[in-house]
């Protein structure tokens, strides 16, 4: 939607960090770093109607709230599982949008291209834009990789008249020139068209010649305003086609949601409904599941017959940030796709910009935190690709700011204390909560625990197959907080352990990353040494108890892949010098993601901040896989010796 880019249903945080160790990004030797092409959403559009393939793009607003922003990124996730090939966020100029705040449009575009994984277009308005301003914008939305942009004019706040005197742009082409004369080809820009004619302009021609005017001047392609009749789009996209205009045009389709979002949207748009439409909607206007599901019949025959014209290949859809409709019409229309293709890496990637786009090796240890990862090394001019190399001092962003809204659990206070227990009791508690969470299973309060201090993403399929051990050593105090099993040359197509390209072998180590009492270290130390193929790593909260067996703080690659043509991959590796910094993020976690949840005086805060003080956090790396994984039985034996032990009274 365009005009106002006004929210239909109508604190302060900045996106910046402490530096650590140094300023000038990863120093890793023997660190392969390779150039990729950048491909455009220009050629991505280009390459889908040259190959007669269908897709569709999702736009959202910003929210008002920070609550909001942090719901909205959970919706970026769950829509981003049907693969749309981009998504946009509006331009609101009351809402500060070019700030850092996490409300603001700039942020939320930001967030959506690097931390799920988005292709993103930013919307941008010329109403009120000083040119001093618009360069500012343009160039920040460069330093966060955003490469598409959708220029509009803009209108002035409902009640008040266009005022020459606040903008140095007057119309939508005014800001295509302005873009391609300070930032030549470097962002891909679409602009808007008017299937009916702008309301504003004197006739629908004459509104044709202004679009061609700005295809003209260096727009890539056309989204449309929303329409409610087939016909309508047709019609606009031959004359376009009769006047010149050879870009893509996709139609922008708006899904009925609700009574009074259609009147709120179609007074913004300055559209009118069609009487049949309204004869339909005014008899169920106040029964909600009516509404939808008449909105996404209704959508349906409209994208059905848009597409069997053989002239549209991609559909925009107006959300209004909701799930239901879309995704429904999505579905029957068989565009969602949630058949994915093979992982490309064993972690999920969940940035989409450029200058990561070789990135292709990362420490294990944020695998369970990938938006984190990307946080706290967002100042990096280069990523890892092919090797590690040693990271003697990788300049790890510090994270102080777990507020932000990409960092949050997407589950309410009472929620989480659901799941993690509304009064502990002693540490037993805790780690029958960490069981339950392995397991899937429903805790004393029978609620099932599905979120997690030390993730933001699903337990990996490959969890299942050390899942029983898993459940077993947290009821013992284990608190495992990441994992893998052992992998001897599985094929890449495998679909619980593969990644990759196909016709190619996986290999991995057995992993294991935990938390355990203090009490359980020397008894680990000794069984230890009768276990040379591994390496371990265990350090206390402050760093001052720290041992590890590696050599020269060199890194272990615990996850490697052989494909044809293509030198072995090893994208995970186990690092000692990262694992120091991941550390103290690792205990940060107990008290920031759920000490916070009890009142400060409480027994349950108290036996939180007692196992984030006094615990160990441990990882074991067996070498060994070809043999399958002994960290079981080291585990074993570690309890096994302290029985003995105490047994003979030297505990």
């Amino acid at each position: 939607m365009y005009n106002n880019e006004i929210d239909p249903d109508a604190g302060h945080h900045p996106h910046v960090f402490k530096r650590a160790e140094s300023d000038s990004g990863l120093q890793a030797k023997g660190c392969c770093l390779q150039t990729v092409k950048y491909v455009s959403l220009t050629e991505k559009i280009e390459k889908r109607i040259a190959s007669n393939d269908r897709w569709y793009s999702l736009e959202f607003f910003p929210p008002r709230t920070p609550s909001g922003a942090a719901n909205l990124i959970g919706c970026f996730d769950r829509m981003a599982v049907g693969q749309p090939l981009f998504c946009d966020i509006t331009w609101h100029p009351a809402g500060d949008p070019a700030s850092n705040k996490e409300t603001s449009s700039m942020m939320i575009a930001n967030t959506m291209l690097n931390y799920c994984g988005i292709d993103t277009m930013l919307h941008l308005t010329c109403y009120g834009a000083k040119k001093e301003h618009m360069l500012e914008y343009l160039y920040k939305a460069k330093e966060f990789g955003i490469r598409s942009l959708l220029a509009l004019r803009g209108d002035p706040p409902v009640g008040e008249e266009w005022d020459p005197k606040k903008s140095d742009f007057r119309y939508g082409v005014d800001l295509v020139k302005f873009i391609r004369q300070h930032f030549g080809d470097y962002f891909v820009i679409c602009v808007a068209g008017y299937p009916q004619g702008h309301p504003d302009s004197t006739s629908y021609e004459d509104d044709l010649g202004y679009l061609k005017e700005k295809v003209d001047c260096g727009a890539d392609f056309i989204i449309t305003q929303l329409f409610f009749k087939p016909e309508t789009f047709i019609k606009f996209e031959s004359d376009c086609r009769a006047i010149g205009i050879t870009c893509p045009i996709i139609p922008g389709i708006f899904p009925i949601q609700g009574y009074a979002s259609l009147r709120n949207i179609v007074r913004l748009a300055k559209l009118d409904v069609p009487k049949e439409i309204l004869a339909c909607i005014e008899p169920i206007k106040e029964n909600d599941e009516a509404i939808r599901n008449f909105g996404v019949q209704t959508c349906l025959d409209l994208c059905s017959a848009l597409l069997d014209t053989g002239k549209v290949h991609g559909l925009h859809f107006y959300t209004l940030n909701r799930e239901f409709a879309t995704i429904e019409v999505l579905k029957k229309l068989g565009l969602w796709l949630e058949d994915h293709p093979l992982r490309a890496l064993p972690w999920k990637k969940t940035s989409n910009s450029h200058t990561r786009s070789k990135e292709n090796v990362r420490p294990i240890f944020w695998s369970i935190r990938p938006k984190s990862y990307v946080h706290r090394t967002s100042n990096w001019n280069e990523f890892p690709n092919g090797r590690w190399g040693l990271s003697s001092a990788p300049s790890f962003g510090m994270l102080t700011d777990y507020h932000l809204f990409y960092m949050k659990i997407d589950a309410t206070r009472d929620e989480l204390l659901d799941e993690w227990g509304r009064e502990l009791t002693c540490e037993e508690d805790v780690w029958r909560m960490f069981a339950c969470y392995i397991g899937g299973e429903k805790n004393t309060s029978n609620k099932v625990v599905r979120h997690f201090p030390w993730t933001d993403e699903e337990l990996s399929l490959e969890t299942t197959l050390i899942q029983n051990n898993l459940i077993e050593f947290n009821r013992r105090g284990i608190l495992t907080i990441n994992s893998q099993p052992a992998v001897n040359g599985k094929p890449s197509s495998d679909p619980i352990v593969g990644w990759g390209t196909s016709n190619g072998y996986v290999y991995q180590k057995a992993y294991l990353e935990f938390f355990t009492s203090a009490d359980n270290i020397p008894a680990l130390r000794a069984v230890l040494k009768n276990f040379p193929s591994v390496n371990y790593h265990f350090v206390n909260k402050s760093g001052e108890s720290n041992e590890t067996n590696t050599v020269d703080e060199q890194p272990i690659a615990v996850t490697w892949g052989v494909f044809t043509g293509r030198e072995i991959v090893q994208p995970t590796v186990v690092d000692p010098v990262s694992f120091m910094i991941w550390k103290d993020e690792a205990f940060s976690l107990w008290t920031e993601r759920w000490g916070k949840l009890y009142e400060p005086e409480s027994r349950s805060h108290a036996i939180i901040e007692q196992i984030a003080n006094t615990y160990f956090l441990v990882n074991l790396v067996d070498n060994d896989y070809v043999e399958g994984s002994c960290l079981w039985t080291i585990l074993d034996s570690m309890f096994e010796y302290q029985k003995v032990s105490k047994k003979d009274g030297n505990i």
